[in-house]
C-alpha cells in the first residue's frame, strides 16, 4: 500500500476498530487495490471521502433474550451495521454462527458494499446476524429466538430502509419465522422488507439456488476467457449449505465432476462425482452431517483430519467461510495443477493464499465478484415484491445469468483500463469502489 493517504486511512481504521481481524483484512484488500485509481483521479482522495466509505453509516447491537424447550433462558448478542445507503436501502444477510462478532459482521458489511455495487442494481451495504448456534436446536427454539432477534431489528428495517436476507445459518425457515414476527408487529404486509421468502408469499423462484448458480456462471465465463470450459474438468468444492450444493449441480450439468464437499465435521470425497440429489437429502432435508453422504454411497470416502485442499483438481471454489484456503493449501492447489479458483463464500481465501495464486499464474475470483449472484437475485426479489409479480424459473435464471456474465466482463475490463490485465482482484474492487464513491461526491460530505 505504497500511496501515504491509503496507509493513513488504513492505519486509522486499525485504530479505531481494535481487534476486528476480519475487517482490517477486508479494508486492506480494497485500499492495497485502490492505487492505481487514486492515482489517475485525486478526487478520490478530498473531503475525507476514503475515511468515510470505511465508516459504517450506523452500527446496531442489541441483546436477544429466548426461552429453550426447556424452560430455561439464554442470551445472545444481535447486530445489524448499515454500512453504505448511497446506492439504495442497505442490503446483505443475516448470519446465525456462533463465530459472529461485530467485527465478522463489519467485514462482510464492508465486502457488501461493493458487490452490490457490481451488481448493477440499487441498493447499498449492510450485514447483521447473531452469535447464536442454530445447530441442535427444535423449530420451536428457532422460532422464539427468531421473534425475539425481530422484536428489536424491525426498528432499523424497511423495504426503502433496510432489506436483510439470509446467509450462514438463516435459510428459508428462518426467514420465515423473521418475517411473521416483522408482520406481526408492524401490522403490514411489507414483502419486500426480507428477501429469501418463501414463494407462497413473495419469495423468488431461483434465490435458494442463485449464488451457487451464479458463482458457477462467473467461473464458466473465466474458462471462457482462458480457452476452456468446464467439460470434462475436475472440480473440488468446500461446503454443504445452499452455496456448495447448488455450484455442484449447476457445474455438473456443465459437465463438470465435482469430487468433494464438507461440514465443520470434514469433507468427503467421491471420484464418480457428488450425487448432488443425496447430498440434499442429507444437508437440507435431514440437516445431518456429512460422514453421512459416505455411509450410504459406497463410492465416497470421509476424512475427518485433513485438507480438502490436497484433493487434485482444475477448479477449486472455496465455499464454506472466510479464510479456509490459507497459503500452504494455495500452495498444495499449485503444486497439483489447479488453474481456476472462484470464491463462492465470502473472503475464504487468505492474503497468503491469494498472493500465491497471483505468482503461479492461477485465474483467481474474489467473493465480491464471483459469489454476488445470491444478492443479485435478491435484489430481483424485491423488483418482484415492488411491482407484485412473480417470474419463473427461466426468467429469474436469465436475469441471473445476465448480471454475473456483465459483473465479470465489467472486471475484466476495468483491470486492462488501469493496467492490471487478468486481474479479477483488481478489476472487481475498483469498479466497485468507483460507483460508490461518484455517488458519495454527487451528495456531498454524507
Amino acid at each position: 500500500m505504497p500511496s501515504t493517504r491509503l496507509q493513513e486511512v488504513y492505519s486509522n481504521l486499525v485504530a479505531n476498530n481494535p481487534g476486528e481481524k476480519e475487517f482490517h483484512q477486508a479494508a486492506k484488500e480494497i485500499l492495497e487495490s485502490l492505487e492505481p485509481v487514486i492515482k489517475e483521479r485525486p478526487e478520490y482522495t478530498d473531503r475525507a471521502l476514503l475515511d468515510r466509505i470505511v465508516e459504517p453509516e450506523r452500527q446496531i447491537m442489541f441483546r436477544v433474550p429466548w426461552m429453550d424447550d426447556k424452560g430455561e433462558y439464554h442470551v445472545n448478542r444481535g447486530y445489524r451495521v448499515e454500512f453504505s445507503s448511497v446506492l439504495g436501502p442497505y442490503k446483505g444477510g443475516l448470519r446465525f454462527h456462533p463465530s459472529v462478532n461485530l467485527g465478522i459482521i463489519k467485514f462482510l458489511g464492508f465486502e457488501q458494499i461493493f458487490k452490490n455495487s457490481l451488481t448493477g442494481l440499487a441498493i447499498g451495504g449492510g450485514k447483521g446476524g447473531s452469535n447464536f448456534d442454530p445447530k441442535g436446536k427444535s423449530d420451536d427454539e428457532i422460532m422464539r429466538f427468531c421473534q425475539s432477534f425481530m422484536t428489536e431489528l424491525q426498528r432499523h428495517i424497511g423495504e426503502n430502509v433496510d432489506v436483510p436476507a439470509g446467509d450462514i445459518g438463516v435459510g428459508g425457515r428462518e426467514i420465515g419465522y423473521l418475517y411473521g414476527q416483522y408482520k406481526r408487529i408492524r401490522n403490514s404486509f411489507d414483502a419486500g422488507v426480507l428477501t429469501g421468502k418463501g414463494l407462497n408469499w413473495g419469495g423468488s423462484l431461483v434465490r435458494t439456488e442463485a449464488t451457487g448458480y451464479g458463482l458457477v456462471y462467473f467461473a464458466e465465463e473465466m474458462l471462457k476467457d482462458a480457452g476452456t470450459s468446464f467439460d470434462g474438468k475436475t472440480v473440488v468444492v468446500s461446503g454443504a449449505g445452499n452455496v456448495a450444493t447448488y455450484a455442484i449441480e449447476k457445474a455438473e450439468k456443465l459437465g463438470a465432476k465435482v469430487v468433494t464437499a464438507s461440514d465443520s465435521s470434514g469433507y468427503v470425497y467421491d471420484p464418480e462425482g457428488i450425487d448432488v440429489e443425496l447430498l440434499k437429502q442429507i444437508k437440507e432435508v435431514e440437516r445431518g452431517r456429512i460422514n453421512e453422504y459416505a455411509d450410504r454411497r459406497s463410492s465416497a470416502t470421509f476424512v475427518a483430519n485433513g485438507s480438502i485442499w490436497d484433493v487434485k483438481c482444475d477448479v477449486a471454489l472455496p465455499c464454506a467461510t472466510q479464510n479456509e484456503l490459507d497459503g500452504d493449501a494455495a500452495a498444495t492447489l499449485v503444486k497439483n495443477g489447479t488453474k481456476f479458483v472462484a470464491e463462492g463464500a465470502n473472503m475464504p481465501c487468505s492474503p497468503e493464499a491469494i498472493k500465491t495464486f497471483s505468482q503461479a499464474g492461477i485465474h483467481y475470483a474474489p467473493g465480491k465478484a464471483s459469489n454476488a449472484g445470491g444478492v443479485a437475485t435478491s435484489g430481483l426479489e424485491m423488483e418482484q415484491n415492488a411491482s407484485r409479480s412473480h417470474w419463473s424459473f427461466e426468467q429469474a435464471d436469465e436475469r441471473l445469468h445476465s448480471i454475473m456474465v456483465g459483473i465479470h466482463d465489467t472486471a475484466v475490463a476495468t483491470a486492462e483500463e488501469f493496467g492490471f490485465p487478468g486481474n479479477y482482484m483488481v478489476g472487481a474492487n475498483i469498479a466497485g469502489f468507483v460507483k460508490v464513491a461518484d455517488s458519495m461526491i454527487d451528495m456531498g460530505v454524507i
